[in-house]
């Protein structure tokens, strides 16, 4: 199980077309290009960063646009949107595999990771036990929230790669987050959401993602690019 969740996390990156195609979307709102060249030009023959860089300089004279962010800027966030997305791909690819080779699932999960559930002033409280040296890839999550972990050691694959925390200790989940966790000692790990939902059921239906397309995560990621860039939203959408 370890050396599946090593091998996982080995997120060392390069430049992909995803990454150009990432940048050079931005110029679809400007009437630089259409999608359709996009595709084949990230397809078929992908830009370096230079190339790009020249590209939107002379494109941006050419049409006389004045953008709220440089070129610089656009680039930075491409690269964020290429790392996270094959963060995704590469997690979600662990998950299949270890639900393939009979990784333990309902009944027999919950009865060796317990779960105690409680309601209080408009939060739900989830508390779950972790025996040492299992590997965990958790659900989707598409809303922010904290989280505590109160006994143990565990190593988190993220997308900036593997991340060893101890107790105690205490982050925020954001929207989109799902994690491969390794259990090096037995953990107490506790999330807190706020909530008008009275059952834990309800609380996964509100707060739980059953895929990465999710509306939810879709929003959260258009939100960031529009505060990184200085885009409505709404112009994003219509991209």
């Amino acid at each position: 199980m370890l050396q599946k969740f090593l091998k996982a996390a080995d997120t060392r990156l390069t430049l992909s077309k995803l990454g150009v195609k990432s940048v050079t979307i931005l110029l679809v709102k400007f009437n630089i290009m259409d999608i359709e060249d996009i595709d084949n030009q990230a397809l078929n023959n992908p830009l370096s960063k230079e190339e790009l860089r020249k590209q939107f300089v002379e494109k941006t004279k050419e049409l006389g646009l004045k953008h709220t962010f440089t070129f610089d800027e656009a680039w930075e966030v491409a690269q964020e949107i290429r790392k996270r997305q094959e963060f995704r791909e590469k997690i979600t690819d662990l998950h299949d595999q270890v639900v393939e080779e009979g990784a333990l699932v309902g009944k027999e999960l919950h009865d060796l990771n317990p779960t105690k559930h409680t309601f209080a002033g408009g939060c739900y409280v989830r508390e779950i036990f972790n025996p040492a040296n299992m590997l965990l890839v958790t659900k989707i999550h598409k809303k922010e929230h904290p989280f505590f972990l109160m006994k143990g050691k565990m190593s988190i694959l993220t997308e900036d790669g593997v991340k060893t925390i101890e107790a105690p200790h205490h982050g925020i989940t954001k929207p989109g987050t799902k994690r491969a966790i390794f259990t090096h000692e037995d953990c107490v790990f506790i999330t807190v959401h706020a909530t008008e939902c009275t059952t834990p059921e309800e609380v996964e239906e509100e707060v739980i993602a059953k895929d990465f397309n999710d509306p939810a995560i879709a929003l959260d990621a258009m939100q960031e690019l529009s505060k990184a860039l200085g885009i409505e939203v709404e112009s994003i959408k219509d991209i």
